[in-house]
């Protein structure tokens, strides 16, 4: 069976950033046998309905913009930057699709602080003026292991941790610490509805990645660049494989499903 994820272009006017941040999203889910389905941002919703329709997962990946406060009742500060009204359009399609047949989600960055606003949870609009972390969070492109995070027990993020073979050069512990790659200046605040903390960078407990606390439902979301450190990082591949593990039992569940009928 094909294996289908939708992905949303990052930004809707700034080319150059789509065409450099949107390749390493394709090759991760290439490299793990999926077909990216790229969701146009200037597309009619009933056109977006038709793309979702045959695919098993959506990955929201990062973006140059920042989520707009007002949709979690703040007022912007100097140090937040502009929004993205048809990026935000276009997610809210997307997670809306994946809630309603319980789609595999995988957020990334951006995309990780959309669902959790999405869920009704807020965002720190800028870690070094809101929160004067000694942390770097946006270190640039090529660290590839900006700091530490500490993964949560018996969170899916903790599994995948610990499912990746030792021969595979993984650098975690019982602990569950990590390094990661870190390219952002905002962070979850109140945790969304129904979410729960999968990771903390230790240092300053700023949120590192959310998922939902749901047996029946796959949606991970983690606030630095897994797609950017496939080739390095093995905790990276496991999670693009989970993802698609996930995607591939959806797909299965519908199948057998349809079969019942």
């Amino acid at each position: 069976m094909s294996l289908r994820i939708a992905i949303p272009e990052p930004t809707s006017t700034d080319t150059d950033y789509n065409q450099r941040a949107l390749p390493p999203y394709l090759a991760a889910l290439h490299g793990v046998g999926a077909t990216p389905v790229v969701i146009p941002l200037h597309e009619r919703p009933d056109r977006i309905a038709k793309l979702l329709s045959n695919t098993q997962g959506i990955l929201l990946p990062g973006s140059g913009f920042d989520v707009d406060p007002h949709r979690y009742g703040q007022q912007p500060i100097p140090a937040c930057g502009p929004a993205d009204a048809s990026r935000t359009t276009v997610d809210e399609l997307l997670l809306q699709d994946a809630f309603h047949h319980h789609k595999p989600v995988l957020a990334i960055c951006h995309g990780a602080q959309t669902l959790n606003v999405w869920r009704n949870g807020t965002l720190i609009q800028d870690l070094e003026s809101v929160l004067h972390t000694p942390v770097n969070h946006q270190p640039g492109r090529a660290v590839t292991e900006a700091h530490p995070i500490t993964i949560t027990p018996g969170s899916h993020l903790a599994a995948i941790a610990k499912s990746i073979p030792a021969s595979a050069g993984a650098k975690h512990n019982l602990s569950g610490a990590e390094s990661v790659n870190s390219s952002h200046h905002q962070a979850v605040a109140r945790v969304g509805d129904n979410l729960r903390i999968a990771a903390i960078s230790p240092a300053d407990n700023v949120v590192e990645a959310v998922e939902l606390d749901a047996p029946d439902h796959w949606v991970v979301a983690v606030q630095w660049h897994p797609e950017r450190t496939c080739i390095v990082s093995a905790l990276s591949r496991a999670l693009f494989s989970a993802f698609a593990h996930a995607a591939e039992a959806w797909q299965l569940h519908r199948v057998e499903e349809s079969v019942a009928r």
